[in-house]
């Protein structure tokens, strides 16, 4: 009869021990993993939102000032006729809102404020305290080719040499237009940003979105959600004071006056600081006294925290082609 030799208990022990350390890397280079996998997803959130939030105002604040085949200086009432504005509209000062109207100002394609506690330009009531909205107008993309595309619930400018029209998409149908008019889809938007609270992976959280009101036919002045995680946003205006088409002063929001509005030809670039925040907060985040500068000029808006989230600063430096001495001509 054979005996059967098994391992002995130093064997056993050497074999538990080999086996932890095993366990233990294998353990550890899964942590790992899991951790770096959670902060790229988180920073990739972060460049997402930035860029796109970035995309999305840009594109509409570089098509101020274009009037497509009107070439008059200005809005008067000889020149343009403009529906009432909506119950509930946006606006700041004279002459500012949706529609030209018969105030003895320029009409402003574009105006910013600054929100204090949660109300600016007469239609935000629920804005963050200390960021700021900006109000455009502007005509959208390629004319229409023809009367019959416009949309019902939409506005529609009408442009010819030395006349203009607001009207409604379902007037345009109809209208009887003069045969070298064109036809432009037009928009109203203001950007701003309220603080909202969203259930995330269970928990309820307050979170920062930019939000834009819309102008619409049947709806007036819409609000809708554009993006979760903007936390704030900053204009810089680069203005020509000396009318030689040079940048040679900028100005914060809080900075600009009546008349530095109402001069369409000053305003030629407008810087765009954005800050964004991650949804949920990184309790592995060793950050502390975190602080974030958007701007920098004498006026700069400087932000510390010492929580969890992680952040970053997206900035840009838009030209506004439309705008100056040498206004757009096609």
């Amino acid at each position: 009869m054979n005996k059967v030799r098994g391992f002995t208990l130093i064997e056993l022990m050497i074999s538990l021990f080999i086996g932890g350390l095993i366990l233990g890397g294998v353990m550890f280079t899964y942590l790992s993993m899991k951790s770096t996998t959670r902060d790229t997803m988180t920073i990739g959130e972060l460049q997402e939102t930035g860029r796109l939030a970035m995309t999305i105002m840009q594109r509409d604040i570089e098509q101020i000032g274009f009037w497509g085949t009107f070439y008059e200086d200005g809005f008067t009432n000889q020149n343009n006729s403009s529906p009432g504005n909506p119950a509930g509209d946006c606006f700041g000062g004279l002459n500012n809102g949706s529609f030209p109207d018969t105030e003895p100002t320029n009409f402003r394609p574009i105006y910013a404020d600054v929100i204090t506690g949660t109300t600016a330009l007469s239609c935000i009531t629920n804005g963050k305290q200390g960021t700021e909205a900006i109000q455009l107008k502007f005509l959208e993309g390629s004319p229409l080719a023809n009367q019959g595309s416009a949309l019902i619930n939409k506005y529609y400018f009408v442009a010819e040499l030395e006349q203009s029209q607001f009207m409604t998409g379902a007037n345009l149908q109809a209208a009887i237009l003069n045969v070298n008019a064109t036809l432009w889809p037009y928009s109203h938007h203001v950007y701003y940003i309220a603080n909202e609270t969203l259930i995330l992976s269970g928990r309820s959280l307050s979170v920062p979105v930019l939000r834009r009101k819309r102008l619409t036919v049947n709806g007036g002045i819409t609000d809708e959600a554009i993006m979760e995680g903007v936390e704030d946003i900053r204009l810089l205006f680069g203005l020509d004071t000396t009318a030689d088409g040079r940048v040679n002063q900028y100005k914060a929001t809080s900075a600009m006056t009546a008349s530095d509005w109402e001069n369409e030809d000053a305003i030629l670039t407008v810087q765009l600081f954005i800050l964004v925040r991650s949804l949920e907060p990184d309790a592995d985040l060793s950050l502390k006294n975190q602080t974030y500068t958007l701007g920098h000029d004498p006026n700069k808006r400087v932000h510390t925290f010492t929580d969890k989230y992680r952040r970053t600063v997206f900035s840009t430096t838009i030209k506004l082609s439309n705008m100056g001495a040498n206004l757009w001509r096609m």
